[in-house]
């Protein structure tokens, strides 16, 4: 699928001073004319004002009141990256203010999402006068009545959805201050905060209360870049600003934990990248909360030394690389349950597999979604009854799917691409059926949509266009990379390295005669096999002798700059290909 959003993009290319190819990407992405300068250029200068947030500054007025008089604090975090690093922050900037705080991060197996009567409890018994929220606390009405019956003030931050009743009104806490821009009376232009960016927001407004200087709080975007990327947060407007001035801080980072994670995973610090946060150092912070407690990734941030800090790293190093491994076995359960099951023909798949940890199971519904391009749900075993994960498809409404089955749930929530569930076992085959016999979806549905930014013959990429779309970065969630797609592009020659065989350097001219080197990130076998199947055994071993003459396909890619022994070129990074069935001579 290409994009056709129309503009003027001579004329923004001028006004900009891009190219108008830059101007047509900007646009493909949604980023309206009047956006694009604080795209380009924005600064932190252009973040708003903290006081915008609705009860920011009655939160902030009360915190330093309770700060003053000494009274306990306890901040209760949740057991993602997005709610340690929020966490983290406020633990950190508020204990240089006051030694009465402590923080409480829930168990995901034994607490569940956020703050509860439990936590309240304990609160209660440990003399706490204040609890504050951070990336949970909008929809947990027990845990915060208890609170007040208790004498313990809550003051909620949180990013995620404010619960609506059956007439179409908000439903809000009874807490003493509420500071989400979701609230539909919050005038802050950027809802699409994370939250640990709320919790840098009322962070920024104490301390300006307090007359510390704006230097004093920065060092804290470091840790809502971090929180950004790995919550995939839209990487547009003020979160932009958010990545690119927290990524300058990471790539010198005095954080000992931080420096660690990077050390063993043998990255350089000064290249650190939105894809490192995202898919390495990320999911590390996340392993903790997945299968043991996710107290580790704050000990490690909140490291004093180096000793400790490594030995940290190292452990949730480990736990990720279990991790990986138990989500692979947990796709390869998933697959055979399907085929054993006879299930491809469902609109809607929902695998109950007994044996996945229920902290992996929406990583497992995630593969699953992509290898079938399907809504699916996978369960897994609770204290009581089933627990599972929804990953859904553009054309799949998750959450108003279950919604209209509520009567079989036992609690659910979510939105249009995820959801989670509770459903008891003598409910969940009748939920199954129900889903597939309501839902409206088409085969045309079920087709991968590659989206791209325009056919574009690899001819034109010189160093100096590569490096204008790397002025896009960082990519992520709303900001994808640039995306190109050519035809007749003649494969010479097949090479294969990577310590698992599932890296392919291939030798590629065009039309115009042009050679390139392209990457293709695919396991080996895959690929011959795809091949043969078309051409023949012979043509594996013609390919990789470089003797096959016209071997033709068209590739989805986007071009980088690759460095080696101090020479530089364009190269290209394959994302889809396709075999054009065209006469081999050979």
């Amino acid at each position: 699928m290409v994009h056709t959003k129309r503009a003027d993009f001579e004329q923004i290319g001028k006004k900009y001073s891009i190219s108008p190819l830059l101007a047509r990407i900007l646009r493909n992405r949604d980023i309206e004319e009047e956006e694009i300068r604080q795209f380009l250029f924005g600064s932190i200068a252009e973040c708003y004002p903290a006081r915008q947030l609705k009860d920011a500054q009655k939160a902030a007025e009360y915190l330093i009141q309770t700060l003053q008089e000494g009274k306990k604090i306890r901040i209760v975090g949740d057991y993602d990256i997005d709610g340690v690093c929020a966490s983290y922050i406020l633990y950190q900037s508020f204990r240089r203010l006051h030694k009465e705080i402590d923080y409480v991060i829930p168990d995901r197996i034994l607490d569940g999402y956020g703050i509860n009567e439990q936590i309240v409890e304990k609160a209660y018994q440990d003399g706490i006068s204040l609890i504050l929220t951070c990336d949970n606390g909008i929809a947990a009405f027990s845990a915060i009545d208890k609170a007040s019956k208790l004498g313990i003030d809550v003051i909620v931050t949180d990013h995620h959805e404010v619960p609506i009743d059956e007439m179409g009104n908000e439903s809000l806490i009874k807490a003493y201050a509420i500071v989400n821009p979701k609230q539909r009376e919050c005038t802050y232009p950027f809802k699409g905060i994370c939250g640990a960016a709320v919790a840098y927001k009322l962070v920024e407004l104490v301390y300006q209360l307090k007359g510390l200087s704006e230097e004093e709080v920065l060092p804290y975007m470091e840790y809502t870049a971090i929180a950004t990327i790995g919550d995939v947060m839209d990487l547009k407007g003020e979160n932009r600003i958010f990545v690119q001035y927290g990524l300058s801080l990471l790539r010198k980072t005095k954080n000992l934990g931080l420096q660690a994670l990077i050390k063993i995973h043998q990255l350089k610090q000064e290249e650190i990248s939105a894809y490192h946060i995202g898919f390495v150092l990320g999911p590390c912070l996340n392993a903790g909360g997945r299968l043991e407690t996710a107290r580790l990734a704050l000990q490690l941030l909140l490291s004093e030394t180096k000793e400790d800090a490594l030995a940290r790293a190292q452990e949730l190093k480990k736990l990720n690389d279990l991790r990986k491994q138990m989500t692979g076995d947990g796709l390869k359960d998933a697959l055979t349950y399907i085929e054993d099951n006879q299930l491809q023909r469902d609109k809607v798949l929902m695998l109950y597999l007994p044996h996945c940890h229920e902290s992996l199971a929406g990583i497992v519904a995630g593969r699953v979604r992509e290898i079938y391009e399907k809504p699916i749900f996978v369960l897994t075993k609770a204290k009581e009854g089933l627990k599972g994960s929804g990953r859904s498809i553009e054309s799949y409404h998750m959450f108003r799917a279950l919604s209209q089955c509520k009567d079989l749930l036992d609690k659910f929530g979510g939105h249009h691409m995820a959801a989670g569930l509770s459903v008891s076992e003598n409910n969940w085959k009748i939920l199954y059926q129900k889903l597939n016999k309501e839902a409206t979806l088409t085969e045309d549905d079920f087709i991968k949509k590659i989206w791209i930014d325009m056919e574009m013959p690899f001819d034109y990429w010189e160093e100096q266009k590569v490096k204008e779309l790397n002025t896009l970065e960082p990519f992520g969630k709303a900001n994808s990379r640039p995306l190109f797609a050519q035809k007749n592009v003649q494969v010479k020659k097949v090479s294969i390295f990577g310590k698992k065989r599932n890296v392919l350097s291939l030798q590629l001219l065009s039309e115009w005669g042009r050679e390139i080197k392209a990457l293709l990130f695919r396991e080996e076998d895959k690929f011959f096999h795809e091949l043969t199947a078309l051409y023949g055994e012979e043509m594996k071993n013609k390919l990789l002798m470089g003797e096959v003459k016209e071997l033709y396909c068209k590739i989805v890619y986007y071009p980088v700059i690759n460095q080696y022994q101090g020479k530089t070129s364009v190269e290209l990074r394959i994302e889809r290909y396709e075999w054009e069935k065209k006469k081999i001579i050979a």
